[in-house]
């Protein structure tokens, strides 16, 4: 079992906590177009690395907020909690983040506004 340190409500064990899968996933705005592959892409595949890798928790049975975490899959280390919202802040979560295989994918980069172009 897992001792995670809920960052609003202290230590508490696993059970308390739901994982809602893998952090940081941007969604496509609708003014930026991409084909029907590129959004089944994104809507249907999920990383599943061995090593370091960013999660959302909730922690379902108490506060009921969300959070994010890094956490090494294959030995379950926590490295980082860090809020909903913001990005890690140690070197191992920097790198988990920058690591992660869908920073590079078209849909990250529909994800953010694009400049209006001048008339």
């Amino acid at each position: 079992m897992l001792l995670i340190d809920c960052p609003y409500c202290g230590p508490r064990d696993e059970a308390e906590f739901a994982c809602g899968g893998e952090a940081h996933i941007a969604r496509p705005l609708a003014e930026n177009p991409i084909s029907d592959a590129e959004f089944g892409s994104y809507l249907f595949l999920r990383h599943n690395p061995k090593g370091l890798f960013t999660e959302r928790w909730v922690h379902s049975a108490g506060c009921r907020r969300w959070f994010n975490m890094v956490r090494d899959t294959l030995s379950h280390e926590i490295v980082e909690i860090y809020p909903m919202g913001s990005l890690p802040k140690s070197r191992r979560g920097k790198q988990a983040y920058a690591d992660n295989w869908r920073r590079g994918t078209p849909a990250e980069a529909a994800s953010k506004p694009q400049a209006k172009r001048g008339r």
